[in-house]
């Protein structure tokens, strides 16, 4: 048999010792820590659980930054956020980008996730590196719960985001009608400009969410 084909044939065996095990065998290498993140990017409940009693640490974090909170909140494991956040974990501790975990679940619209998150000292202040914020994400996604809730924990409606964009410019700009209605209860003005000159119901129809805009034209006129 020439030299290449039993090299050839010798790889073939290797990968195939390799295709049962090979998984195994990386995680018995990887550290308790490591071993908890891919738990918790697998939303395998019983590996995290198994992760946290042999001693990971609950705030470790992944290649981009995210805690094991954070993780999980994107995959809508809400069970799973709660087992990181009985066992401790930080609940301001920002990913990479600035993403953190009450931002998460204001964009998955976690409603009642995002009230435990405040009730624990959670920053609805706080900035990610698009210079967005939990009230953004909500708006943005149509999420009413989540901003009804940040309103009633004191986001101003009429706060001025970047390029002088508000929570109701957000809602407004995705057509999200049922949040915008919310907004304006609360007070959300109107009638204010981002940094082009345009008002909500602008932007509205620039995105041709022509119900939207509607109901931001009667707004504005006291209609």
């Amino acid at each position: 048999m020439p030299t290449s084909w039993r090299l050839s044939l010798g790889l073939a065996l290797f990968a195939m010792a390799l295709g049962g095990g090979a998984q195994t065998a990386v995680e018995e290498n990887m550290t308790v820590n490591a071993r908890f993140l891919l738990a918790a990017r697998n939303a395998d409940a019983a590996g995290m659980k198994r992760g946290l009693a042999e001693g990971a640490a609950v705030n470790s974090r992944n290649r981009l930054g995210e805690s094991a909170l954070i993780v999980v909140l994107k995959k809508n494991r809400v069970d799973l956020a709660q087992l990181v956040i009985d066992a401790g974990v930080e609940i301001n501790q920002p990913a990479l980008n600035g993403i953190t975990a009450l931002m998460a679940a204001a964009y998955e619209g976690q409603t009642e996730m995002a009230r435990q998150l405040l009730a624990k000292g959670a920053n609805p202040a706080a900035l990610d590196h698009l210079q967005k914020n939990a009230m953004i994400y909500a708006a943005g996604e149509g999420r009413t719960g989540v901003v009804t809730l940040l309103l009633a924990n004191g986001i101003d409606p009429n706060a001025v985001y970047h390029n002088n964009l508000t929570a109701l410019m957000w809602a407004a700009g995705f057509g999200k009608t049922d949040t915008v209605r919310a907004l304006l209860a609360a007070g959300a003005n109107p009638q204010l400009k981002d940094n082009r000159g345009k008002t909500a119901a602008d932007i509205a129809r620039e995105h041709n969410f022509a119900e939207t805009a509607q109901l931001l034209d009667g707004a504005s006129t006291g209609g």
